[in-house]
């Protein structure tokens, strides 16, 4: 087993609810998560307003009216970080299998009657609002493989192909299927942190570079399925070797082109918050492309702060939480959830950036969001609770 804490037994923990974890509950989550959240939250507040100007015309509104939609969208994402601050992350745990069954029928319902936006089928309507399933998707099926691992474990059963590897491929592959179907881009960041949930949990590495292997395979057949795709690959290769006029003009490439526009437009300190450019020029330049426009407006040092931003809690939830955890499922819920949220940036950058190709993937807590900004909040908001379990320590402010 690759990932297990080091101060006693999962197994042990289970059977024997010690003072630990009467010390850990009464214990202090921790802030430096928290800040890094706040900070990121302040940054996307100015960013989509800033960022919404010329949209807001097209769509017959202000951007005051989308600043305070986002406004509350942020409210309602740092309740659901509170809320499950204080929530014990094991019944999270129990519920994630009839979470993520949910999950999958809403996808079906999105392939099936789905609102179409910039050519994909991602959201559906609830009550007036628009939902993303495979959001929801993602945290479910993370935490389940996290539950079935620490079972596996109890049992010595980790390497064993048909009692572990099996069922959680069974899983992994539904779940990355019916996401995929739309969103490319999602399923593949899920398969990603999937096999690290297994690799950690001690899944035999055969079966986990199979399941890579089948993924690999996989991708290249929806990569192929839609001219879209296909395109989008096409010119990240492109793009990356020359910049024509000729390529601009027939619109190969123009949103990541628009966005390296941005970027080199902000040099240094930027050209001051509220004054890009770009802004009318990328397509959702609140939502996909919000780092081109942190990056103009901020320049580098506003973009590399909020990348040291993300870092902070990358190393606050893997360093910290996971490793004081005091139990196997604390440690490996805290780094996926940490790993997954953090990604999730880093892929957002990269794209403007030009590193990656274009995936629609947003920036937790900085991009204009509904769902993906609520789950963000729910994983941080468990890593937050795994931080209380903790040995007992003198209370600190951080």
């Amino acid at each position: 087993m690759i990932f297990s804490p080091s101060h006693r037994s999962d197994h042990s923990f289970i059977v024997d609810q010690s003072n630990d974890e009467v010390a850990g509950r009464a214990g202090y989550s921790d802030r430096w998560i928290l800040v890094g959240v706040i900070a990121l939250a302040i940054f996307g507040v100015l960013a989509v307003f800033s960022s919404t100007a010329y949209f807001a015309e097209l769509k017959n509104t202000t951007a005051q009216a989308m600043l305070v939609s986002h406004l509350f969208k942020v409210i309602i994402a740092l309740f659901a970080l509170v809320l499950f601050s204080k929530i014990d992350y094991r019944i999270v745990l129990k519920f994630a299998m009839p979470v993520l069954v949910i999950s999958w029928v809403l996808l079906i319902i999105v392939a099936l009657y789905g609102n179409e936006v910039w050519g994909a089928k991602r959201f559906i309507n609830v009550a007036g609002f628009s939902f993303q399933p495979s959001s929801l998707a993602t945290v479910a099926l993370l935490a389940h493989l996290v539950y079935m691992t620490e079972k596996k474990v109890a049992q010595q059963k980790m390497h064993s192909f048909s009692a572990a590897f099996m069922p959680m491929m069974i899983y992994i592959l539904i779940t990355c299927a019916l996401i995929g179907i739309e969103d490319f881009s999602s399923a593949g960041v899920l398969m990603g942190l999937s096999l690290m949930v297994m690799f950690m949990g001690g899944v035999n590495k055969l079966h986990i570079g199979a399941l890579m292997l089948l993924g690999i395979i996989g991708a290249g057949v929806l990569i192929s399925s839609t001219d879209a795709r296909k395109a989008r690959v096409t010119n990240y290769f492109e793009q990356v070797v020359h910049i024509s006029s000729d390529r601009l003009e027939g619109g190969a490439g123009y949103q990541s082109q628009q966005a390296h526009i941005a970027i080199a437009r902000g040099q240094l300190t930027g050209v001051g918050m509220g004054k890009s450019a770009q802004r009318d020029f990328l397509p959702a330049p609140y939502n996909d492309f919000i780092f081109a426009i942190i990056a103009e407006e901020y320049g580098i040092i506003g973009a590399s702060l909020i990348l040291i931003l993300f870092t902070l809690i990358l190393l606050r939830g893997v360093v910290y939480v996971a490793r004081n955890a005091q139990t196997i499922s604390g440690s490996l819920l805290a780094t996926t959830f940490t790993v997954a949220f953090v990604i999730y940036g880093y892929v957002n950058a990269a794209v403007a950036t030009g590193l990656f190709p274009v995936t629609g993937l947003p920036m937790p807590f900085v991009s204009y969001g509904g769902t993906s900004m609520l789950v963000s909040g729910m994983m941080i908001g468990v890593v937050m609770n795994i931080s209380k379990n903790k040995p007992q320590r003198k209370p600190t402010l951080f």
